[in-house]
């Protein structure tokens, strides 16, 4: 049965999705959103000062001037069928506790990785095996950076092979669409399979 709603003239509307994008700080979590979304993107991006030093670990991305202090918002319509709304995480550690609210009602995440910075993920990693939300893993591949096989990353990453790990470039609309799909296919999947009684 579908379980989409109806617009007044009797026309199917699309079913809505929540989707986080989280990771470290300056990993292109503004970049994706704004890339693949259909409306101006909702930016709280304010300028890194000097007040920052010493707080935000800016090594690798020392040419990054503004940080989102809040969220990241975006939305995509899929085929007419599913709209996304996408939700960017801050990066920093002083802004996790936005993650709480952000994630609340999330179908999946996707965890930004840069391969000069990948420790930086960590968090988001755990943060969403702790709480069950499935993800998947999107190497945003960096000019000049040093390219490595995902198999290297799911190591580095001690992800079992539950978890998809794929490349992407993040100022790309295509590559980010495709790992959107990836997230609702795997999403899908992972909430479809019968939960195991723990001991």
């Amino acid at each position: 049965m579908d379980s989409r709603r109806s617009d007044r003239r009797g026309r199917r509307l699309p079913k809505a999705i929540k989707i986080v994008v989280a990771g470290g700080f300056g990993v292109g979590k503004t970049t994706l959103v704004g890339s693949v979304s259909e409306t101006k993107p909702l930016r709280t991006e304010e300028f890194l000062t000097d007040k920052s030093v010493g707080v935000d670990d800016v090594a690798g991305v020392e040419a990054k001037a503004t940080t989102t202090v809040a969220m990241d918002f975006g939305r995509i319509t899929m085929k007419d069928e599913f709209v996304l709304y996408l939700f960017g995480t801050p990066g920093q550690e002083r802004f996790w506790f936005m993650w709480d609210e952000i994630a609340i009602g999330a179908l999946g995440a996707v965890v930004l990785a840069d391969t000069r910075r990948l420790a930086d993920c960590f968090p988001a990693v755990d943060y969403f095996e702790r709480r069950g939300t499935p993800f998947i893993v999107a190497v945003n591949c960096f000019e000049n950076s040093r390219q490595f096989e995902l198999d290297e990353v799911e190591m580095a990453l001690n992800l079992g092979k539950h978890v998809p790990v794929m490349l992407c470039d993040a100022r790309d609309r295509e590559s980010c669409k495709d790992v959107l799909v990836a997230l609702v296919q795997h999403a899908m999947k992972v909430r479809k399979q019968p939960r195991t009684a723990t001991v």
